[in-house]
């Protein structure tokens, strides 16, 4: 792979939010003549900013799970390293980190078959992203979306969020794919500054009942799915379906009698009860502070291991070192 290769390599990369390192390794490794095979990996990350929603879940956890329990070479960090690209009060920080660990635990990630960890203790993140940033540019970095919205509402730009994208290029990242409860025209975020745009999975009946009544629909009476024409009522279906299994279609017939006013009531129970178990988890493993920070070492160690293989290559690459 040339210099011209490697620097396209990237840029696709960060334009398509996720970059799997096996590839890449394989690229670096064909380069000095490597003839082993690489597994392919299934690698993800997700902040300690707040507490994970239901995006977050249906639009990523679930499916590390799904890939776990089937047997996929799965990893999946705590991007730290991400979420200082804002200010960040240090103890909030490490109280976030200990309940996003018990949050994904209580979700079902198994740390006997996905290595989970802390991606600022693996110091090859922060190496591999200094190697990344050197092959980038600023013309194409500021036309970047992830730049373009995190810095929109910043009067000061930190060099953090400029060269955000590039970290990512160093990580996968999931993305929801429901939509705010406030504007159904955005996704829902973590990083929303309104609290009622998502439902948490921390969230009390009494906060999901009060958010799903609050839900932006329309003013359309009945209770029918069409994403484009009502995006706001659609959503509501949607997590009603994740939840429950049941299709669109099945939804709409069930609730033919309601007008949406009470159907959102009908969804906050839907949610409120599916979600209850996962919360009663979350609680009890937050008690386990040297669990948490066992499993978290643990995680660094194997994901360290790992992560050493491709930074040796990419030394390799670059010419800090030379393999023969």
């Amino acid at each position: 792979m040339n210099s011209s290769n490697f620097t396209k390599t990237i840029f696709e990369c960060m334009r398509l939010k996720s970059l799997c390192f096996w590839p890449l390794r394989k690229s670096f490794c064909s380069e000095v003549h490597r003839t082993d095979s690489w597994p392919q990996r299934v690698f993800s990350g997700i902040q300690p900013t707040g507490a994970i929603h239901l995006g977050n879940y249906f639009g990523a956890v679930a499916r590390w799970r799904e890939l776990q329990d089937g047997g996929a070479n799965t990893m999946c960090c705590i991007a730290d390293l991400h979420s200082i690209t804002l200010p960040q009060e240090p103890l909030q920080l490490k109280k976030n980190i200990y309940q996003m660990t018990a949050t994904l635990l209580a979700c079902g990630i198994d740390p006997e078959k996905t290595i989970l960890f802390q991606q600022s203790q693996v110091p090859q993140h922060a190496e591999l992203c200094w190697v990344l940033a050197c092959h980038s540019t600023m013309a194409r970095l500021a036309h970047l979306p992830q730049f373009r919205e995190k810095s929109a509402s910043l009067k000061e730009v930190p060099v953090g969020i400029y060269v955000y994208p590039v970290l990512q290029a160093a990580d996968i990242l999931l993305y929801s794919r429901l939509r705010s409860l406030r504007d159904p025209q955005k996704k829902m975020s973590k990083s929303d500054a309104d609290p009622r745009s998502r439902i948490e999975l921390m969230d009390s009946p009494a906060d999901i009942r009060e958010k799903c009544k609050k839900a932006v629909t329309d003013f359309t009476s009945a209770v029918t799915f069409n994403p484009v024409s009502r995006p706001g009522v659609s959503n509501l279906i949607t997590i009603h379906s994740l939840l429950s299994g049941l299709s669109p279609e099945d939804i709409c017939r069930d609730s033919s009698g309601l007008d949406t006013g009470r159907y959102k009531l009908v969804v906050a129970e839907v949610i409120a009860k599916n979600i209850a178990p996962i919360r009663e988890k979350v609680i009890h493993i937050m008690s386990k502070h040297q669990y948490l920070d066992d499993v978290l070492e643990s995680g660094a160690e194997k994901a360290v291991r790992i992560a050493r293989e491709t930074w040796n290559d990419v030394k390799n690459k670059v010419g800090f070192t030379y393999l023969l």
